[in-house]
């Protein structure tokens, strides 16, 4: 029998789609400011991401169900709080941060959410992490000092680094949400359904005055050049929103949920990047070293995870040895007894 063609590895489409999202991310914190510096209000910015991403995402998410909404109200405890906490909270926390701390500093301080996660699997699963994992949270923890410069001359805004740091407990709140095994309702449906959740729930608060929600017509300063305020509304609903999601999940299905969320880690580089173009925005040096060592600290973790959660080597797939005395009463094997009727066997 012809030997099977070897079928092509998910992986390269996988880190590909992984930087996609994580660029697509990287964006959110531009065109946020861009829009708070025009008069949106973070109440207003963040609604207005999580409502045009959601309309966007419907059509695939009503295709992948394919009629079977009872998953979606099985599982509904579990959208309701990743809509409330790891799609509203964790982004209208940000964007209330970048309004007073620069975007990279803002984003490093969301991303000390990670090492969270650490705390979260010591405390609540009993999983004690290794001299390595510690080793990456110390890395961390000093990387936090410097990039909020307590030996120098620059003021940081408390409230701003209160907030971001209320980011990284939605950031982590997603990695330990998005962990849970929903079975057979699709990921994209929790992710749609959490940003209607997010998206009524911070119109609700937009409507009832705990939430202030202003906007503006006004031209907004993007990349040197002054657009129109639709522009940077698009570029958080389209790109930030939906091709980040989007992106992103159909990288954690080839990659699975370990490799994709440590991939993830560059959007601090592409958030960076983006708003050194479009704002002509860049941290003082100490604190580019502050956000690197945060960068290496949480790879650390990760990539101890990853060692960690390492699975065995599964066998290599082909019919069992016979014991020593097998078929002798019958002068052959049945496919059964060997193992070779198998479905391994019946694909080649």
């Amino acid at each position: 029998m012809a030997a099977s063609p070897a079928r092509p590895s998910p992986l390269g489409g996988g880190i590909g789609l992984g930087l996609v999202s994580a660029a697509a991310f990287g964006t959110s914190g531009a065109f946020a400011k861009a829009l708070l510096e025009a008069g949106w209000t973070p109440g207003a910015a963040v609604t207005t991401r999580i409502a045009i991403a959601a309309a966007l995402l419907a059509v695939p998410t009503a295709v992948a169900m394919r009629g079977r909404w009872h998953l979606l109200r099985r599982h509904g405890p579990l959208v309701l709080l990743y809509g409330l906490l790891a799609v509203a909270g964790c982004q209208l926390f940000y964007f209330t941060a970048v309004q007073t701390l620069s975007v990279g500093v803002a984003l490093l301080l969301e991303y000390l959410g990670l090492v969270l996660v650490v705390g979260w699997v010591w405390l609540v699963q009993g999983q004690r992490p290794t001299r390595w994992t510690l080793a990456g949270v110390v890395l961390a923890v000093v990387g936090l000092v410097l990039v909020l410069d307590v030996t120098g001359d620059m003021e940081v805004d408390a409230a701003g680094v209160g907030w971001g740091l209320a980011a990284a407990v939605g950031l982590a709140a997603f990695f330990v949400i998005s962990a849970r095994d929903t079975g057979e309702l699709p990921p994209i449906a929790v992710v749609a359904g959490g940003m209607i959740v997010g998206a009524a729930t911070l119109g609700l608060a937009g409507l009832v005055g705990i939430m202030e929600v202003e906007t503006s017509r006004a031209d907004v300063e993007l990349g040197g050049a002054s657009l129109p305020w639709w522009v940077p509304v698009l570029g958080l609903g389209v790109i930030a929103g939906a091709l980040s999601y989007a992106s992103g999940i159909a990288a954690a299905r080839r990659l699975g949920a370990r490799l994709a969320a440590f991939l993830g880690l560059t959007e601090v580089l592409f958030a960076i990047l983006v708003a050194w173009l479009l704002l002509d925005e860049l941290p003082l040096a100490v604190q580019l070293l502050g956000g690197a060592l945060i960068v290496a600290g949480v790879a650390v973790v990760r990539l101890e995870e990853l060692r960690r959660q390492e699975p065995l080597a599964e066998p290599a797939v082909g019919p069992e040895p016979l014991p020593p005395d097998a078929g002798a009463t019958d002068g052959a094997a049945t496919p059964e007894a060997s193992g070779a009727g198998g479905p391994a066997l019946a694909d080649g």
